[in-house]
């Protein structure tokens, strides 16, 4: 329940995130065309409010409406997304691992964080149609909060996605097109129809509100932790959203005097079926990659082949001293299950290869012994049952 009067946005401009030009953020905008690259919200952090004013505030993303780029709160299209759990999950070669689970977000992902937030401003702006390319959670986001927002929403969805992703669409009033092959052959079509309809397009960082909600995260971590960041952060990557913003905040954050000290190794998780990201760093530090083709992963959020957001992953990586691993879709069903039977938690696919790469990088003594370590899943894992029944 909110409990006190939260300030204005305090967002002042967007700037191109390659030549770093000023745009008008009262205007709609969906990418840099000067660069054909993302762009990010800026914010005036000198009027910020202090840290010990969240304290009786609402529990959800809106907690931070200062560092969110809705100008107007009657905008905000909301089902209570955010201010998800964090706690401590196991002790892994005397390593502490701890979860953030983003099961508990409406449509059972960290998806409604960026929907939301992309919705909301879609709501602002007047549009009246979103479109998204999607691997499933972000499809089912969509159509949840466009229902709330009275928004026309169009997924556009591989043919393999379980069919639970495609009825959750559906039954919220979703139109669902159905792709054979990856998000990116998806990206094409929704390419295809937008200039047929002149829909918004919500793709992951083809438009930059998504990001702001999902670096609400970096704030939840920073105040569930009494602002004292783990050593380590590690993060399933498909395009890149969340760690790119997860990283944003923390920079926000050091800038306003909320955190000091050293920022965690960042490390960006993917499967060995899709690890553009892999390759890309191995690249980057001088080390080779066997990686050729991408395919299908049992872990839908992890099979995006080309990130519209891979020169951010990259900077963000180098930034923090972090890292990039792939782990075998084997390894990945086996530890979903490995949850389900000895936690008791039904983890995504893509948050059961997170805590195996945890435990393969504490095994390379890349993670210390007695450092803290914050492992994200990012949705329930019910949804995925029809890909991990097949795949046993």
């Amino acid at each position: 329940m909110e409990t006190s009067v939260q300030s204005a946005s305090l967002a002042t401009d967007l700037i191109c995130s390659h030549c770093k030009k000023i745009y008008d953020i009262h205007q709609l905008q969906t990418f840099s065309h000067c660069c054909n690259k993302p762009f990010l919200v800026e914010y005036d952090l000198s009027s910020a409010p202090q840290k010990e004013e969240l304290k009786n505030r609402r529990q959800d993303m809106w907690r931070y409406q200062e560092f969110l780029p809705v100008f107007e709160p009657e905008s905000i299209v909301t089902l209570g997304e955010g201010y998800t759990p964090t706690r401590f999950f196991e002790t892994y070669k005397k390593v502490k691992i701890y979860l953030k689970d983003e099961s508990y977000n409406p449509s059972g992902s960290f998806k409604a964080r960026g929907i939301g937030m992309a919705v909301s401003k879609a709501k602002e702006f007047g549009i009246t149609h979103c479109i998204v390319p999607t691997a499933g959670n972000a499809g089912g986001a969509l159509a949840v909060f466009c229902a709330k927002a009275g928004i026309k929403a169009t997924v556009v969805m591989p043919s393999h996605t379980p069919s639970i992703f495609i009825q959750e669409c559906e039954l919220h009033g979703a139109e669902v097109i159905l792709i054979d092959g990856l998000i990116n052959d998806c990206a094409k079509k929704v390419a295809k129809i937008k200039l047929e309809t002149n829909a918004f397009d919500v793709s992951t960082l083809k438009e930059p509100y998504r990001i702001e909600g999902k670096k609400t995260m970096g704030y939840e971590i920073a105040e569930h932790f009494n602002w004292q960041l783990p050593d380590v952060i590690v993060y399933p990557t498909g395009g890149g959203t969340g760690l790119i913003g997860i990283w944003k905040a923390f920079k926000e954050m050091q800038q306003m005097g909320w955190i000091e000290g050293k920022l965690p190794r960042m490390v960006a998780v993917q499967s060995e079926a899709c690890q553009p990201v892999v390759k890309a760093h191995a690249s980057f530090t001088g080390k080779k990659s066997v990686y050729d083709l991408p395919t299908a992963s049992v872990a839908n959020g992890l099979a995006v082949p080309f990130p519209f957001g891979m020169d951010l992953m990259m900077e963000v990586l180098a930034e923090s001293n972090g890292t990039a691993i792939a782990v075998s879709e084997e390894d990945i069903i086996n530890t979903t299950k490995k949850a389900a039977r000895e936690k008791g938690v039904l983890l995504a696919p893509e948050g059961a290869a997170v805590w195996k790469a945890t435990q393969m990088l504490i095994d390379e003594n890349w993670i210390k012994a007695d450092e803290n370590v914050l492992i994200l899943n990012t949705g329930t894992g019910y949804k995925y049952l029809d890909n991990i029944i097949a795949r046993h």
